[in-house]
């Protein structure tokens, strides 16, 4: 007789704020769970690998504010697992380090239930790293000691003893402490810690948002005011943040504390928002358009069943490019059946996706525009020969028009079209901060405008893919800030940088 597996309650760290830190056992878990319980600190698109059906319940707590009591949370978690449910319990940085996730734990076993605890990278030494600050070093502190610095010394039994702390001979970093700075401060230095030692305060650590300010203990407080750092923030107090001005990395990032908008269909704007978070941005993605597949189509299986009395193939983005050797694969066919074509791709981006099937594309004109294309077929020999062009819904005729007028016999195939997507209204308001708005077509600025009625944020940067997207956007009554020379994304990447250059006071 097969045993069913206990029902279990995984208590998941997600870490301290880069997605670039959860683990690959919390993504595992997220992806697989029933339900998952999630806090407010949490890294964004944490939660985007979750399965379709699956139950996200928001429990998090604002300072000052508690959306759901934690008894109440430990008690739906350990009802959805009796239900026989996969529970994940979703918590910012690691779960045993400030966390509550050991008095979840013992009330998960309280309940005769198992648990699971997923380690998280936690804030104390990783948002220290990403400002510069090792909390360990050889010349500077051999310990680190980790105290939740919003504990009032007056309660009995939870005061924090600062003279023990005050002779702590390492570094020390204060978890949620940035409200009493100034008297956690105060009590450190009258327990017998220098004035002078140097102290730091780290604002949304390992984000595109983190910000720190440096002081000496006995200034620090004011420094924070000063700079208005807030919460969620750290406090280091110690002699390794001296070395912060040798080992500062990451707000040294081209685009550090810049606010970028990604347009494209998500699908597609992974890589490039990937690249431009590397860069320090943050970004915000507004998938504006989604892409649905045509391939099931009649019109596209009668294309394919003609493909070997095709002399030329014409692809006119990477999106074709991709749903034509998906339609490839599902009529049992592949690049072999292609070996007498000559195959065309309409731009850079379009090649580059050719090159991941492993072909070369015989023509490519040095700009991803119609007009490009039909100048490089100007000198070609096109009377009588059949010529298949693989393209989105209701895209425009002037290179059909103009290879029929060359004496083409033209076939036109839709292999997906471009559909409306709306955007989440947490993703319509971080809009509010965007230094640039990047646009890839027509659609995605038509899109973007239906869900804002209220127009784009004026301070907003735009830049453009191309000329045809520059015009739809000027359509639209907007400016264009720089259009990409390059019309693919690696040529919209450059046209941001080559924009940011010319703008004085905020290239760094």
């Amino acid at each position: 007789m097969t045993r069913k597996a206990p029902n279990r309650v995984s208590i998941v760290g997600a870490g301290p704020g880069d997605p670039g830190l959860m683990t690959a056992r919390s993504l595992e878990l997220i992806a697989s769970a029933d339900v998952i319980y999630y806090d407010r600190l949490i890294p964004p698109n944490a939660l985007d690998g979750t399965r379709p059906d699956a139950e996200l319940v928001y429990v998090g707590e604002r300072p000052g504010a508690v959306t759901v009591p934690h008894e109440e949370v430990v008690a739906r978690m350990i009802e959805s697992a009796r239900q026989g449910r996969s529970v994940v319990r979703l918590k910012g940085g690691d779960p045993f380090v400030f966390g509550r996730g050991g008095e979840e734990a013992e009330a998960v076993r309280q309940a005769g239930l198992d648990f699971e605890i997923v380690p998280g990278v936690t804030a104390g030494v990783a948002a220290t790293a990403y400002a510069g600050i090792p909390v360990t070093h050889r010349q500077d502190a051999s310990a680190v000691a980790f105290i939740a610095g919003h504990d009032d010394p007056a309660r009995p039994g939870r005061a924090i003893d600062w003279p023990a702390l005050a002779a702590f001979p390492g570094t020390l970093v204060f978890y949620m402490g940035i409200g009493r700075l100034a008297e956690n401060s105060e009590a450190l230095i009258a327990a017998g810690r220098s004035a002078d030692e140097p102290s730091a305060a780290i604002q949304q650590g390992t984000t595109p948002g983190q910000r720190v300010a440096v002081a000496t203990l006995g200034t620090i407080a004011e420094e924070v005011a000063r700079e208005k750092i807030k919460a969620p923030a750290l406090v280091v107090v110690g002699e390794a943040v001296r070395r912060r001005e040798g080992l500062r990395w990451f707000e040294d990032r081209p685009l550090h504390g810049r606010t970028v908008v990604v347009t494209r269909a998500r699908a597609q704007a992974s890589g490039f928002c990937r690249t431009l978070s590397s860069l320090g941005a943050a970004v915000v993605e507004l998938p504006a358009i989604a892409i649905e597949s045509l391939i099931e189509s009649d019109e596209v299986t009668r294309a394919l069943a003609e493909l070997p009395r095709v002399d030329l193939l014409c692809l006119t983005s990477p999106n074709a490019v991709e749903h034509f050797f998906e339609a490839l694969s599902q009529n049992g066919l592949d690049a072999r059946d292609m070996s007498e074509l000559r195959v065309v791709a309409t731009g850079p981006g379009s090649a580059d996706a050719l090159r991941s099937h492993s072909i070369e594309p015989d023509l490519t004109p040095g700009r991803a525009v119609t007009e490009g294309l039909v100048e490089l077929l100007e000198g070609e020999d096109l009377e009588g020969r059949r010529i298949l062009i693989a393209r989105a819904e209701c895209d425009g005729e002037v290179l059909t028009d103009a290879l029929r007028a060359g004496g083409a016999e033209v076939d036109e195939v839709a292999f997906y079209r471009t559909v409306r997507d709306t955007p989440g209204e947490i993703a319509l308001e971080a809009v509010a901060e965007a230094d640039w708005i990047t646009f890839t077509s027509g659609s995605t600025v038509n899109n973007l405008l239906l869900a804002m009625p209220n127009g784009l944020p004026k301070g907003a940067r735009i830049v453009s893919i191309g000329p045809v997207t520059s015009r739809a956007i000027r359509d639209a009554g907007l400016e264009v800030a720089v259009e990409a020379s390059r019309h693919d994304l690696n040529g919209l990447l450059e046209a941001l940088f080559d924009d940011l250059s010319r703008l004085p006071g905020r290239a760094r």
